[in-house]
């Protein structure tokens, strides 16, 4: 297939339709049409982002696929299907997990912590692209929490404060979900339980008037949250 109409091809399909058929290698083409249309200094700093995602989450999968999959389909649905033209953004959407997964890599020395991964974050794409990795950055587990509740209870409290992180998280909720059917045994209902309940945090904190997408964005992410929430219901047993 010739280069334009490749491209104009991945720009109509669904995402996961693309990762099955193309694999990463779709999944970067498509982001590079995303990203076409961008002015530098903005274009180069999320293709750095991905640069930058990609080697820290080289040896990291996801079920049967490359982590950086799942990056890449969490930052393309924020521009694609939510409508985001902030860098901002979109930066920290290619790198929500990487001070979660991997702070000593990011700090560049052994036993850091997530401030000092954060902090490399800010000296290299801006404090404010540092401030909504952060937000959706799941602290250490407490070892008297249920890891479930405490997940659930960081992400309603750090989001309440971070408009923009809501944004972030409704992508990465919405591939998390999707990518259940992916999955099987054990895990499958371990990810419903712990999914479930967050669904109707979502819900209230994407409806609110200072969240910053347009009613289309708004209505297409809920209707997402509503199916997922029919799909958690049946792999919980709450449905038939």
């Amino acid at each position: 297939m010739e280069g334009d109409d490749h491209q104009r091809l991945l720009a109509t399909m669904p995402l996961h339709a693309i990762t099955s058929t193309y694999g990463e290698a779709g999944l970067r083409d498509r982001f590079a049409v995303e990203v076409a249309s961008w002015a530098d200094p903005d274009r180069l700093r999320m293709e750095r982002a991905l640069d930058l995602a990609g080697r820290l989450h080289a040896a990291d999968r996801r079920d049967r696929e490359p982590y950086v999959n799942h990056l890449l389909r969490v930052a393309i649905r924020v521009m694609s299907h939510y409508g985001v033209r902030d860098a901002d953004v979109v930066c920290a959407a290619l790198l929500h997990d990487a001070v979660e997964d991997h702070p000593d890599e990011l700090a560049g020395r052994p036993a850091a912590d997530q401030a000092a991964a954060l902090a490399v974050l800010a000296s290299d794409f801006g404090p404010r692209v540092a401030e909504l990795v952060g937000a959706v950055t799941n602290p250490a587990w407490a070892p008297d929490r249920d890891q479930h509740d405490q997940y659930r209870e960081h992400v309603a409290t750090s989001l309440e404060v971070s408009p923009w992180a809501r944004v972030i998280k409704a992508s990465d909720f919405t591939d998390n979900g999707v990518g259940l059917i992916h999955t099987t045994g054990p895990r499958l209902h371990r990810l419903a339980e712990k999914y479930a309940p967050l669904v109707p945090v979502l819900q209230d904190l994407i409806a609110r008037p200072d969240t910053p997408l347009d009613a289309a964005a708004k209505e297409h992410i809920l209707a997402q949250l509503d199916r997922a929430a029919g799909r958690f219901a049946a792999l919980r047993g709450e449905a038939g």
